[in-house]
């Protein structure tokens, strides 16, 4: 359904809405305590049967001591590979625009110096003693890219959420919030209060990113009117993505694991991991390709969406050589190719075959999927409707390329020896 989107009435909301639109390229970085495991983020804490809930071994089948572990890793969380300058240029050469960081997951530790819980990077219990998050915004400032916080609504280690001395079926606050009202009062402070925290500590903030979806009114409402009217307060043009929880706290969409199969009528950005998981696993691990990462991302923006990708370092701290290899290659994609994503808008007919479609100004891109080690054709036939452009050239390539213009084909004749990975993008531009 669309009718329950709500296009921001804040102009600067909308001003930074375009803006964000015009980026394109994101990453979205997990990590915590959990990285210690090798498990699927905090989701091991919960009792659900979906597999990304499932206790690694030796602990499946004890929840209650896989819980009192799991409370222990910050003890041991040293992190000795840390490099938040290394994410920000590898993040920067990659071109991407911005990043969401994980301030605090679903097993509520921050990864911050809250002043409200002890449960964090900086805590009495951890041996890491580190602002991770203040180090990742100022290392992504740093390099050009904008901020965004992430930030589970849902806290599993908060008493007021989840009790401490019994294990909780589901993911939801774990009693009646209607009969203990004031019980859940404590948690909706406490959550305001750390949200507060992160927009006036910490910078800019470009986005709020709100997740664990489930927590919303009416059962776990935490006055979200309210919370995003503070936070433009504390960052005005702020975007505020609560997400799954369609209305006026929603921003833009993120769908997750998936593209949308064509144009949407509002906002949005695809959440897709490089790899198994949002952040390494471990030595094992496979990822997407440079190419089938350029090839999402091209389909994503004719689409008229952001990529958000999701990646991070391992257990100590540092992004695995593939995953530097694959944002490299990306990278040099987009240092030549980047005038067709960037600022760019969907444009009609969108998509015919392997063929895609943006517009920038009055140039339309029309870029041309290329599966691996494919030979360069002799000539491109685009479809194209209406009159011919009155130039088209080849991103990459000097000069202007000659074509020819009937029957609703754009017919252009490719360089002899030019070399292209991945796609190639025509330029037309008229005027």
């Amino acid at each position: 359904m669309t009718d329950d989107y709500t296009w921001p009435a804040d102009p600067q909301v909308r001003a930074r809405l375009e803006r964000w639109q015009d980026q394109k390229f994101g990453a979205i970085i997990h990590w915590g305590p959990y990285s210690r495991l090798g498990a699927c983020e905090s989701w091991t804490l919960c009792q659900e049967q979906d597999p990304w809930c499932a206790a690694p071994e030796p602990w499946a089948g004890d929840p209650e001591g896989y819980r009192e572990m799991y409370e222990q890793l910050p003890a041991g969380f040293t992190a000795p590979g840390l490099d938040p300058e290394d994410w920000a240029r590898a993040c920067r050469d990659a071109g991407m625009r911005y990043v969401v960081f994980t301030t605090k997951h679903h097993d509520g530790f921050a990864m911050y110096n809250t002043k409200l819980s002890s449960y964090k990077s900086t805590g009495p219990d951890c041996a890491l003693q580190r602002d991770v998050t203040r180090e990742v915004f100022d290392a992504f400032r740093g390099q050009g890219l904008g901020a965004g916080v992430y930030f589970s609504k849902a806290d599993w280690h908060h008493p007021d959420y989840w009790s401490p001395d019994r294990l909780a079926p589901q993911r939801f606050a774990d009693y009646d919030t209607a009969a203990e009202p004031d019980r859940w009062q404590r948690f909706k402070e406490f959550t305001h209060g750390q949200i507060e925290e992160l927009l006036s500590d910490y910078g800019p903030i470009d986005l709020l990113w709100l997740d664990a979806g489930w927590v919303r009114a009416p059962r776990e409402d935490l006055d979200m009117p309210a919370l995003a009217a503070r936070a433009r307060e504390l960052q005005p043009g702020i975007l505020v993505v609560d997400r799954e929880v369609h209305g006026p706290q929603e921003d833009y969409r993120t769908p997750e694991q998936q593209v949308p199969d064509q144009v949407q009528p509002y906002p949005w950005e695809s959440c897709l991991t490089l790899g198994p998981a949002w952040y390494t696993l471990g030595p094992d691990d496979t990822f997407k390709s440079v190419g089938e990462v350029v090839h999402l991302l091209l389909r994503i923006v004719a689409r008229g969406g952001n990529l958000l990708l999701g990646f991070g370092p391992d257990h100590t701290g540092a992004l695995p050589r593939a995953v530097h290899d694959r944002l490299a290659g990306i990278g040099a994609w987009l240092d030549v190719n980047g005038a067709a994503v960037y600022g760019s808008r969907p444009v009609a007919p969108y998509e015919s075959g392997r063929c895609l479609f943006t517009r920038v100004g009055s140039t339309v891109n029309a870029v041309l999927l290329l599966e691996p080690d494919e030979p360069l054709p002799a000539q491109a036939d685009i479809p194209w409707d209406g009159p011919a452009p009155d130039a088209v050239s080849l991103l990459g390539h000097p000069g202007d390329l000659p074509f020819t213009h009937a029957d609703g084909l754009l017919s252009v004749r490719l360089p002899d020896g030019h070399k292209a990975e991945h796609a190639l993008v025509l330029a037309a531009r008229t005027g």
